[in-house]
């Protein structure tokens, strides 16, 4: 998956909008997500180029930091054993904290600056669509929960 796509995909995580985005996740260079993101807000074009240059500041540098992290979470896999070494362990895992504060951080920024591009309006409609998201999930999640547990005693079939 290329660096806007995830970053994309990380905002939408974060701001609730994955329906927007998640459709067009394996579909290359973040071109599409931007204008799915357009299309859902209604953004001109020159916003979604404003989008697009915050992509590409800060998606190399999120990238870099998440290939990082992939090599240090390796490097700590292989330190499990029965001989391990507590201070390695704790060394690196110091380290995958820092890279992962930092990507935090970093896509953090990303969704900010992308949202200083857009008008109060579209950041309301946002937050609508971002609610809709959440409370489809709650009742995705509720109906997953329900089907778990079977039909309990005084619900659907008599226990007798």
């Amino acid at each position: 998956m290329s660096v806007p796509n995830r970053i994309l995909m990380l905002l939408a995580l974060v701001t609730g909008l994955s329906f927007a985005l998640g459709a067009t996740a394996q579909q290359p260079a973040g071109g599409d997500q931007v204008e799915q993101l357009a299309e859902a807000l209604g953004l001109s074009a020159e916003q979604q180029n404003e989008v697009r240059a915050v992509i590409d500041d800060l998606g190399p540098q999120i990238e870099a930091l998440q290939e990082q992290a992939q090599r240090v979470q390796m490097e700590l896999a292989d330190k499990v054993g029965h001989e391990y070494d507590e201070s390695a362990i704790r060394s690196g895992a110091a380290r995958l904290g820092e890279i992962t504060g930092e990507m935090t951080a970093l896509s953090l920024l990303l969704q900010s600056k992308v949202q200083a591009v857009f008008t109060s309006e579209q950041r309301a409609e946002l937050e609508m669509q971002a609610q809709r998201q959440r409370q489809m999930q709650e009742e995705m999640m509720r109906q997953q929960y329900q089907q778990q547990q079977g039909p309990q005693p005084g619900q659907g079939q008599p226990d007798w």
